[in-house]
């Protein structure tokens, strides 16, 4: 395979896909930022849906970071002991709310977010896409992982290795919205198994899909 399908204009090949799912809210059924910051340390190594329906009780009860920030680990737990690895998650969780203290005080560059405990560039472009503010990285998750290297526009399975490829191959207007919406493909169409190829409208451009 020629690195990245050379031949292919991807801004343009990539454009009516951001278009299809522009604006589209991440599978994670946060209701703000705060909720949002929660869900997306307790969804590493488990599922968006699993968290979804875990966290309501959650949420009921501890409201907003300032009330994070004053619950005790067993307390925690009571919420989330169904969370995958749910002993890490948690005190990673006390940590941000300790060290963010209240919503407001919630950030929201790449800088600030990955300093935070349970928080990489995966993570972090997430939060930054849905906050709507400007881009500093592409969202890689495990469809992106997928999906990139089969389209040819990437290579390799490294997520730090193909978010910088994506940035080298797009302008910057396209990094807020283009790593979720090859995230969407991944989930609908572009399957692990037996890929949807006649629905995708990237068929045209993608190495992996059949003549």
């Amino acid at each position: 395979m020629d690195l990245f399908n050379e031949g292919t204009d991807w801004p343009k090949a990539l454009r009516p896909l951001i278009a299809k799912y522009k604006g589209k809210q991440h599978p994670l059924h946060y209701k703000n930022l705060y909720q949002l910051v929660v869900m997306v340390v307790l969804s590493a190594q488990d599922s968006d849906a699993h968290i979804n329906k875990v966290v309501p009780p959650f949420f009921e009860k501890f409201s907003d970071m300032k009330a994070l920030s004053k619950a005790n680990t067993e307390q925690l737990m009571e919420y989330l002991a169904e969370v995958r690895f749910h002993g890490n998650k948690i005190a990673w969780l006390q940590e941000i709310a300790e060290t963010v203290k209240e919503d407001k005080n919630i950030p929201k560059t790449m800088k600030e977010l990955i300093a935070l405990k349970g928080i990489g560039r995966k993570s972090a472009n997430v939060i930054m896409r849905e906050a709507g503010v400007e881009a500093e990285g592409i969202l890689v998750d495990l469809h992106v992982l997928r999906v990139a290297p089969r389209l040819g526009i990437t290579t390799g399975k490294d997520a730090t290795k193909i978010e910088k490829q994506l940035m080298e191959q797009l302008p910057k207007d396209m990094w807020g919205e283009i790593g979720m919406a090859i995230s969407f493909l991944g989930r609908e169409t572009c399957r692990p198994t037996n890929p949807k190829h006649s629905e995708c409208i990237l068929s045209h451009v993608c190495e992996y899909c059949p003549e």
